[in-house]
């Protein structure tokens, strides 16, 4: 079981922000109050300029040398964390860290970071906001060119402009509504009461366009779900390996040889596609194959384009769609094309063994790829919890709409600023920072 870290703001932190293993350079980040007095100690310097590099050997406190390093100082506020920063730029051998390490911790309140604690401080400190430190952790742990581009523009603020804007155009009629709740003598202006309701309905528009994205940023972060689906010996093995150009799965003329989904990753002009080989549709003869099928029909109705392979050469194929996939997006492919003379009614026909037809179907995927993954300036939902949050606002709104009363409308705005402010931090807990950056790795 994990327990929740007890974080201590007050402490000083390090961690090693570079890629654990050996290389040539490792670079150990330190934040918090004590941070200059480390770099003093350990390397003699007494007033450091902040952002500017010099070349120090580290030294313990009984001046046994620990290695030969670049060191920064970058001072409080105008670092990641807002608070003092050093950066040691060491040797990326595990010993060189290790040791430094152990001489870190044994200075006064200075202790290893807790997953994600850097860019936690830095949302408590007012350097970025929730949906920024999210697509900072998406930036980097982007794996292709279309998710390295979402993530960026997330991380550069953009989205948490967004929800920001929204929730102080309601905190301003808050503001309206509470004046007139407080000085009940004064009528509010019709034509004010009327401004505010349409501002609400007009916010309301916005958000419902918001949400209804198909789930395109969460779909771009986890990647594009593609099923091969089919009965036993159709090639959907053969055809899997053709695409990855890869041994990914066992290729057999027994039927059956499939019995679980296999997965291969791939980056498809910057998308993250995920490929799924899957067990025959057929009768199944045993419990495990049953269970193969069970598994493989789960997975077609989870991915976002299915491949419907069938045998070219078997006149028992039909050219109809079954009718449990007829309200999937489905592209009919028709294997085996070298081995028969003629086309289909309908369908492309390929050759996974020859490779002929597989151009066309890498086009209709991309083209499918585009298709989806079509992005608004403004950019899209890339979180459940912003999903979850929006609703919520969605709700309060359009109950506000239902009321006359002063009061009550203005909580309903309380509440659906609330939401939004829960997005971006402006209204956190502990319990909410815990769940988000308990997710980052050591040294966010």
């Amino acid at each position: 079981m994990n327990e929740t870290p007890s974080y201590c703001l007050t402490d000083t932190i390090y961690a090693l922000s570079s890629g654990m293993g050996k290389g040539g350079v490792a670079v150990i980040r330190i934040s918090g109050s004590n941070s200059l007095s480390l770099l003093k100690n350990l390397t003699g310097l007494e007033n450091p300029i902040p952002r500017y590099a010099y070349f120090r050997t580290l030294r313990d406190s009984e001046k046994n040398v620990l290695d030969h390093a670049l060191c920064l100082y970058f001072k409080a506020p105008h670092s990641f964390t807002g608070e003092d920063v050093v950066e040691l730029q060491v040797h990326g051998g595990r010993s060189v860290i290790n040791r430094i390490f152990s001489v870190l911790s044994t200075f006064p309140s200075c202790r290893p970071a807790e997953r994600g604690e850097f860019s936690r401080r830095a949302v408590i400190n007012g350097k970025m906001d929730l949906t920024e430190a999210e697509g900072l952790m998406d930036f980097i742990d982007a794996q292709t060119e279309q998710q390295r581009r979402q993530a960026l523009f997330q991380m550069e603020g953009n989205l948490g402009r967004l929800y920001e804007k929204w929730r102080r155009n309601l905190m301003h009629h808050m503001a309206y509504l509470e004046a007139f709740i407080d000085f009940p003598e004064e009528d509010i202006p019709p034509e004010k009461y009327l401004q505010i309701n349409h501002d609400i309905e007009n916010l309301i528009s916005q958000i419902q366009t918001h949400l209804n994205d198909q789930h395109k940023g969460q779909r771009l972060r986890d990647g594009f779900q593609i099923a091969l689906v089919g009965k036993p010996n159709a090639g959907k093995s053969s055809l899997i390996n053709a695409l990855s150009q890869k041994e990914v799965a066992i290729v057999s003329q027994t039927a059956g040889t499939t019995r679980d989904v296999v997965e291969v990753h791939l980056d498809v002009d910057g998308f993250p596609v995920i490929l799924a080989d899957t067990a025959g549709l057929r009768e199944a003869h045993e419990e495990i194959e049953a269970e193969g099928i069970r598994r493989a029909v789960k997975k077609a109705k989870e991915a976002d384009l299915i491949l419907l392979v069938r045998d070219l050469t078997d006149p028992s194929e039909s050219d109809t769609v079954p009718a449990d996939l007829k309200n999937e997006s489905v592209i009919s492919i028709w294997n085996k094309s070298d081995l028969y003379q003629g086309l289909p009614k309908n369908g492309l026909a390929l050759s996974a063994k020859t490779g002929e037809g597989l151009d066309t179907l890498w086009d209709l995927i991309k083209q499918k790829l585009q298709e989806t993954f079509s992005f608004k300036s403004e950019g899209v939902i890339t979180r459940e919890r912003y999903r979850v949050a929006l609703k919520e606002c969605l709700f309060s709104l359009q109950h506000s709409l239902k009321t006359e009363e002063l009061e009550l409308k203005a909580e309903d705005l309380r509440l659906a600023a609330r939401a939004l402010g829960r997005i971006t931090g402006r209204i956190e807990t502990d319990d909410l920072l815990d769940i988000i950056f308990r997710d980052f790795c050591i040294g966010k």
